[in-house]
């Protein structure tokens, strides 16, 4: 079928799907959430596919949600955000519902019974970190940026699967600062699984990969069942419904309202330098607290 923001190829018994909105970093509009849900569902009914890899097209993975026109991002969803239409009760509604949720849409990489490796490189912030970290294989580009800027203003977070790979103590800290982290620091904290000078990333990626294909399709869903149930007796899939719902809460307070009118009026970028700027870090960190993409 013919997809409007992401890729989606076979190579040989893999599934490869990239999201593909190079020129805004991969942020996720509508319809990509559906988009994503369908190509993992075409995926999953292909008798040759064994595993799928996702990654992000152009210089970075996926840099979350693209709020540049405000609000505006939200009707695709049947959301109306017009000044004085938003109603936080919708987006409840949308938040909560399995068919509509763009939160519950990404779960199916969760949900997914082939593995999914997904491949990191630039930018993997706000809800692209979580999309990422739902992924049962995680590589990195020693040099990529991990990341829930929301953490500070305008946002909550949504799946809450820093929490799950990291454990309390390093999630709190994560969650309260919003402080990045580099490819190379995540792995070896325990976030993702392996790191990689960029230049190595895809040849690491697709040699793991192929490893992978080359084990029947019913014992890497066993394996994966049987170690997903474990997360999901602790919580994972209750906690992608209830953070979208503290999203909601924390995308209608007052320091949210102002953060919005700052990117509405000033641009988007006037409003991050505000968020960030005390922290210096994200957009206005020095260049290694960036991915190399800006040469």
């Amino acid at each position: 079928m013919n997809y409007e923001t992401i890729i989606y190829e076979k190579r040989g018994r893999v599934a490869v799907i990239t999201l593909n909105r190079p020129e805004k970093f991969n942020t996720i509009r509508h319809p990509m959430p559906d988009e994503i849900e369908q190509a993992f569902e075409s995926a999953n009914k292909d008798s040759e596919i064994r595993v799928i890899l996702l990654q992000g097209a152009g210089k970075t993975f996926c840099g979350g949600f693209d709020f540049s026109g405000g609000l505006e991002h939200m009707t695709g969803y049947g959301i109306p955000c017009k000044p004085g239409e938003y109603d936080a009760g919708v987006d409840m509604l949308v938040a909560l519902n399995p068919w509509a949720a763009p939160t519950q849409k990404f779960m199916s990489i969760w949900k997914s019974p082939k593995p999914v490796v997904v491949k990191v490189h630039g930018w993997c912030v706000g809800g692209g970190s979580e999309y990422a970290l739902l992924g049962d294989i995680v590589f990195a580009s020693d040099d990529a940026r991990f990341g829930t800027p929301y953490a500070r203003v305008w946002g909550c977070n949504l799946t809450n699967m820093w929490v799950y790979r990291l454990g309390l103590a390093k999630a709190k800290h994560y969650a309260l600062t919003g402080r990045s982290v580099s490819g190379k620091e995540a792995e070896r904290i325990g976030l993702i699984n392996f790191s990689y000078p960029m230049e190595e990333l895809d040849a690491k990626v697709w040699e793991y990969v192929n490893e992978l294909a080359s084990i029947p399709v019913t014992q890497l869903a066993a394996m994966k069942y049987i170690t997903n149930h474990v997360y999901d007796r602790m919580g994972v899939q209750e906690t992608s419904i209830i953070g979208p719902v503290f999203d909601i809460v924390m995308r209608n307070t007052q320091e949210a309202a102002a953060f919005v009118n700052v990117a509405q009026e000033q641009g988007v970028g006037a409003a991050v330098a505000q968020r960030d700027g005390p922290f210096h870090d994200y957009s206005q960190g020095t260049p290694d607290l960036k991915p190399n993409i800006y040469e």
